[in-house]
């Protein structure tokens, strides 16, 4: 049934992958003398011909290309979503959260900034009107916190984020990390409700080995750069346990320092995907990239005929405009192409 199911769909996720740039095209465009050099190879390269086609040179700086990128990211889930039947529609439009939020973390950064300029997504209207209910335009133009929560009322995220913004001590972290946890909480629910026994295995290992690590890098960051409480980790956490056990949580929020978190880390499933041998401490989010990557390419392989196969090229992209911003930033700031791909290859 999988196999009749998906053997479409897999064939254009496969054709898809194959655009991806490869590692080589990434050392070439690092090699690049300046930020236009790199959107004209990007111009050359299938994937990304038609977002630059007839972009005037004049506005290629950081904010545009951005926006021309993460609409290449939209015009393949829009691609794959016109292509799938029912139940993989279920499924994107669960995914389609990710990129709802996202959206509205932008806009409530701006917001926060008290920045006058309006900002500008007319470039993504077309695709948030076909998937979504929030107003995109009219979010954007929000003047203040108070503004902006008015116009997300009747949308899943009107109640918590006021609820929130109502508490003196509420700051932009609160509420973008609540933001997180409101879709990791959503999709670990719905999708049991949503997919197959055989889809939810596909999916749990992709998703629940990326909840476990978040988890992991929040723990980390809590205890390293804000000196919380292990009481006060507790509260950020997703509370889901995939491959990550609750003693180990609990011994890594409450480790005495660095050296004793990172020796429980070892202890952990996760500890056997890192490429190589670490000494010392790792870079916590470069280890959280390798194993994610890992995870989804193998996940993608492995169930082909399942929602992994979408949900894995979807990583993927997202993995690759990543990059292309980085080896940008890169080339902007005159770092040699082996700086570029060191910083690349973190991700």
């Amino acid at each position: 049934m999988s196999l009749l199911t998906y053997s479409g769909i897999t064939t254009k996720v496969r054709a898809m992958q194959s655009r991806l740039l490869s590692e080589e095209q990434f050392h070439e465009m690092a090699g690049l003398e300046d930020v236009r050099s790199a959107a004209d190879y990007l111009k050359q390269l299938p994937t990304y011909a038609e977002i630059f086609a007839g972009v005037d040179d004049s506005n290629l700086h950081r904010g545009h290309i951005e926006q021309l990128l993460t609409l290449s990211e939209y015009r393949d889930f829009a691609k794959l979503y016109r292509f799938s039947n029912l139940p993989q529609r279920r499924f994107l439009d669960l995914y389609f959260m990710h990129y709802e939020i996202n959206i509205i973390k932008r806009i409530l950064r701006h917001v926060m900034g008290h920045q006058e300029a309006v900002l500008d997504l007319s470039m993504f209207q077309e695709f948030f009107d076909r998937h979504s209910n929030i107003d995109l335009p009219a979010l954007a133009q929000s003047e203040n916190l108070e503004d902006f929560l008015s116009r997300l009322k009747g949308s899943p995220y009107y109640e918590f984020l006021s609820e929130l913004a109502s508490r003196e001590t509420c700051t932009m972290f609160d509420l973008e990390m609540n933001l997180d946890l409101f879709y990791f909480r959503t999709q670990w629910k719905v999708k049991n409700k949503m997919l197959s026994r055989e889809e939810r295995h596909a999916l749990e290992q992709c998703f629940g080995c990326r909840l476990d690590l978040l988890n992991i890098q929040w723990i980390y960051r809590a205890r390293h750069y804000y000196h919380l409480s292990p009481s006060d980790i507790y509260a950020l956490l997703i509370p889901v346990n995939y491959k990550l056990k609750p003693d180990q949580i609990r011994h890594l929020a409450e480790s005495a320092d660095n050296e004793e978190f990172f020796s429980v880390l070892r202890e952990t499933f996760y500890w056997k995907f890192q490429k190589g041998e670490i000494t010392g401490k790792p870079d916590i989010e470069t280890l959280y990239h390798q194993i994610c990557n890992q995870i989804y390419a193998n996940a993608g392989r492995r169930y082909p005929y399942s929602v992994a196969i979408l949900d894995s090229y979807l990583y993927s992209k997202e993995l690759e405009l990543q990059k292309i911003i980085t080896t940008l930033e890169g080339i902007r700031y005159r770092l040699d192409a082996g700086e570029i791909i060191a910083l690349v290859e973190k991700q």
